[in-house]
């Protein structure tokens, strides 16, 4: 039985890419103010509640300042984007994933789990690479129960064209500016992840093969070899000679 599904497979490399694009033009299009508010407005740099520094063009798309391109990249990767988070949640759903190897229990939020878990992958425990640790479930919960969600749906709120179809969507994070700082936090979580994720897959080259090939489950445990046959009662030895 393969590990990863071909419909896991598939959203994770077209999400790995949409999600690099989105990051560096988001970068450029922060460099257009660099200032975080919380509300409804936000226009005077003294009413922030954050200065952002401004990137360097090697980190943005395009590798110089333009909003306007900056733009056009940002909302041609957010359709991937928006499209793959809807397609794998249906998925995971589907096929048991989200319920058989994303869904937590109080157990798994112990330190103690915590620790063993680390413990596992640190010592490379082969059981590690072919079921999700209370770790893994915890972080990728989050990923895709808070991070993606919350990284689309604050993302369609900051849109001018969204919010004059759906002004409760603003509403509900508090007001635009507030939607745009949670937009730009999330981002920034999400590319923690990202790093993170690689570098753990970086540890052990075979998770990446994993991801492009499926993987396959341990198999079920061999029963141990039979004893040696008995031997007929005929033709064993008298008890007295």
């Amino acid at each position: 039985m393969t590990k990863h599904t071909l419909s896991t497979r598939l959203w994770h490399w077209v999400n790995a890419v949409a999600i690099i694009v989105l990051f560096m033009s988001g970068l450029n299009i922060s460099n257009a103010h660099r200032y975080l508010y919380w509300g409804d407005y936000g226009f005077d740099p003294k009413d922030a509640w954050l200065a952002v520094i401004r990137f360097p063009g090697w980190s943005t798309i395009p590798g110089h300042y333009n909003l306007a391109l900056a733009r056009d990249w940002h909302i041609t990767a957010a359709w991937p984007f928006g499209l793959g988070v809807l397609f794998i949640w249906a998925a995971m759903l589907l096929n048991g994933h989200f319920r058989r190897d994303l869904t937590t229990t109080p157990r798994d939020w112990t330190p103690g789990a915590v620790i063993a878990s680390l413990k596992a992958h640190s010592g490379g425990a082969d059981g590690a690479a072919h079921r999700y640790n209370p770790v893994q479930r915890i972080l990728y919960g989050m990923v895709f129960g808070v991070l993606l969600p919350l990284m689309l749906f604050t993302g369609l709120a900051i849109s001018p064209g969204f919010a004059g179809v759906a002004p409760w969507l603003v509403d509900v994070f508090g007001g635009r500016q507030s939607a745009r700082s949670l937009h730009f936090i999330t981002a920034f979580a999400i590319a923690g992840f990202f790093v993170i994720h690689i570098v753990l897959a970086l540890a052990d080259w075979r998770l990446i093969l994993e991801m492009f090939t499926g993987g396959r489950r341990a198999e079920a445990a061999a029963p141990p070899p039979a004893g040696p046959e008995p031997v007929p009662a005929e033709l064993e030895a008298p008890a007295h000679g």
